[in-house]
């Protein structure tokens, strides 16, 4: 039985030159469907170190049913923006520790919107942003966001 299954298992060249012959699309790294897709149309007004600015018009495909911006939306903003503000090339992957949200009003579609990030600071591997969501046209606070990260120092070794 065991020459039977090896029989069957084994790889001709015939077959070697048919797999590399396919072309099999690779994913870039971190990409992610859900992230380009509530990022798209966001703009970036100002960035400098622990700071960045954007600008946001209310999307149909982010909306919910009543034609408010979802909170999930918003979550998922909260959650790559803050992630942004702690980025540094020379660490590991950033994750997620603890993220907390008030939503405090609504935005309607088409209306535009101001998006803030701040780094509250850092302590060893942990990180603390702030998300503020305003109406540029009221100033009137749509939602604040409070997103932790946890980062392994990379060994200097």
């Amino acid at each position: 039985m065991e020459k039977r299954a090896r029989g069957y298992l084994r790889v001709t060249q015939q077959d070697s030159e048919r797999i590399a012959l396919l072309n099999i699309p690779r994913p870039q790294a971190f990409y992610c469907f859900y992230t380009e897709f509530n990022l798209r149309g966001i703009r970036v007004d100002r960035f400098q170190p622990g700071s960045v600015t954007c600008s946001f018009t209310v999307p149909l495909r982010l909306t919910d049913r009543n034609g408010y911006l979802a909170v999930g939306a918003i979550a998922g903003l909260v959650d790559v923006i803050g992630a942004t503000l702690v980025y540094n090339k020379d660490e590991s992957l950033n994750v997620s520790s603890d993220m907390s949200i008030s939503y405090l009003s609504m935005a309607k579609l088409n209306d535009e919107m101001e998006i803030s990030g701040k780094l509250l600071g850092r302590k060893g591997g942990y990180r603390g942003t702030l998300i503020i969501f305003k109406k540029k046209a009221t100033g009137e606070m749509i939602a604040e966001g409070r997103h932790s990260l946890f980062c392994k120092p990379t060994s200097k070794i």
